[in-house]
């Protein structure tokens, strides 16, 4: 009876994380979906509870939730909308080390180690003959758990915890790397924006993937699995993840996150392959399916081979163009700016990552209902990886309460803007680098972007001429058509708000 209603339990949980999924991939209905996910991730761990059988092993379970909500709870409240693709990379992490250490304690149960060898005294009794026995692992024990199961059931469960094992501590240290790229604090080489590039470094990529083959293949071949190879291969397996992570250039940081949140998945559906666990075998394949369909869908936004990407080292090809001469830009101040709004009959907002540094959605969304209210036409032109996540702008100006129905994909919108008067570049850099699609020789070359300078004019708001996250130089700033509006971003729209009175 128990064990049914754990299925069902389990079965129901499955299926809200599927609406939660589903809720999620339009605004209308994300809160929905996240309400979704939260009533099916109670109902999967009361089912766990209900299934732990001693009172110590509840109590350890309560300490470990309770340091856990305690953390996450002061994290949540702490990040920055700003910070949320690196604390997303930083909890990638900790799915990975899960299922590493998942994996060896199923290795550790299943009688891996070799055992001790016991000598029973003559005359013994039954207690003495069970505590000497526990004590020392014995073979006894382990020849239990070897062939209670037939040998291709054997094999099966080894490939579940070795490829658990490997997953989880590719994803824990290229999660790390990646926390570090998109932090930006830290001064080592492989943490910093640019890819680590190492000569041969495919080659050691595939070399690491071929002596982890090998060492598979002893793992499983012994007569009795030893851990010799599971070290090895997990060392190889870190070396491993901080490489392929390191070697992928700043541009493509997005879709490594969601290519990070897809392998978090399939670590979480090994661990419950291990585990025996049904929901989290689903859960995990929903997480690493989701995760590995948009890092197809965001590849295919920036004109990036979906196999190079994943294979690491993207982002290193084409020359460096910061140094060329592009000539002189031209500054504007915020209430030229607003005199320039004023005499539009139509603007295009195109928001970045500057945006979000600046915490200027707000304003962005006062500016938006101060225009409209003149009469001038308003909409949002969103690039597939503006800011460093994808949906990163939709959900700032969703939190702005800018209304759903003039935020536009970057297909639906990029024939607009030569029927454009005016368009607003608002921390955005890369995403609107005319370079993509005029420079064969720009790293950045073919990667679908915003064609902003097609309008009649453009204001770009900047800190600084300083390049964007992939490092290029945008030749957009030096057109004619083009004005540089320098400072914070939130201070200069709340600026041009003022003046529009």
């Amino acid at each position: 009876m128990l064990v049914g209603s754990i299925h069902m339990a389990y079965i129901l949980a499955a299926l809200l994380f599927i609406m939660a999924l589903a809720g999620l991939s339009k605004q209308e209905t994300a809160k929905l979906g996240c309400v979704s996910g939260m009533i099916g991730m109670t109902i999967a761990l009361i089912a766990t509870f209900v299934q732990v059988e001693s009172a110590l092993g509840f109590v350890f379970i309560i300490i470990a939730m309770a340091i856990g909500a305690v953390i996450g709870i002061y994290v949540a409240r702490k990040v920055a909308m700003t910070q949320m693709p690196e604390l997303i990379a930083c909890l990638h992490s900790f799915v990975g080390l899960a299922a590493v250490l998942v994996g060896y304690n199923t290795f550790l149960e299943l009688g891996g180690v070799a055992p001790e060898t016991v000598t029973i005294p003559v005359g013994a009794t039954a207690n003495e003959i069970a505590a000497l026995l526990d004590a020392a692992n014995s073979s006894v024990s382990q020849a239990a758990a070897l062939h209670a199961m037939s040998a291709a059931e054997l094999n099966t469960h080894l490939v579940e915890i070795f490829l658990g094992i490997f997953i989880g501590a590719v994803t824990f240290t290229g999660s790390i790397v990646a926390y570090g790229k998109l932090n930006g604090t830290y001064k080592l080489r492989v943490f910093k924006s640019a890819p680590l590039v190492i000569p041969g470094g495919h080659w050691m990529n595939l070399a690491a993937l071929v002596v982890s083959f090998l060492l598979m293949v002893w793992f499983m071949s012994a007569d009795v699995p030893p851990m010799a190879p599971l070290v090895i291969m997990t060392l190889i397996a870190f070396v491993f993840g901080v490489h392929l992570v390191a070697a992928i250039g700043g541009a493509d940081m997005p879709v490594v996150i969601s290519m990070l949140n897809s392998y978090s998945g399939w670590a979480a559906a090994a661990s419950g392959f291990m585990l025996s666990n049904d929901l989290l075998i689903v859960t995990g394949a929903l997480v690493g399916s989701s995760g590995a369909i948009l890092s197809y869908i965001m590849c295919k936004a920036m004109n990036r081979s979906f196999i190079s990407v994943i294979a690491g080292g993207f982002g290193n090809e084409g020359a460096a163009v910061e140094d060329e001469e592009m000539g002189e830009y031209r500054e504007m101040k915020a209430a030229d700016v607003a005199d320039l709004l004023k005499n539009s009959s139509s603007v295009i907002i195109a928001p970045g990552y500057g945006m979000a540094v600046a915490q200027a959605q707000n304003a962005v969304a006062t500016l938006t209902e101060k225009l409209k209210a003149r009469g001038i036409e308003v909409r949002f032109a969103i690039h597939p990886v503006a800011g460093r996540l994808p949906g990163h702008m939709n959900v700032l100006l969703a939190e702005a309460k800018v209304p759903y129905d003039i935020v536009l994909e970057m297909d639906e919108i990029n024939d607009d803007f030569e029927n454009t008067d005016t368009v607003l570049v608002i921390g955005a850099n890369d995403t609107v680098n005319p370079s993509a699609l005029e420079n064969p020789n720009s790293p950045i070359a073919g990667m679908p972007v915003l064609e902003v300078w097609k309008a009649r004019n453009v204001v770009v708001f900047k800190r600084s001429m300083n390049a964007g996250y992939a490092g290029v130089q945008n030749p957009l700033f030096f057109k004619e058509n083009t004005a540089m509006c320098f400072g914070d971003a939130k201070k200069t729209v709340e600026e041009i708000v003022a003046n529009l009175d």
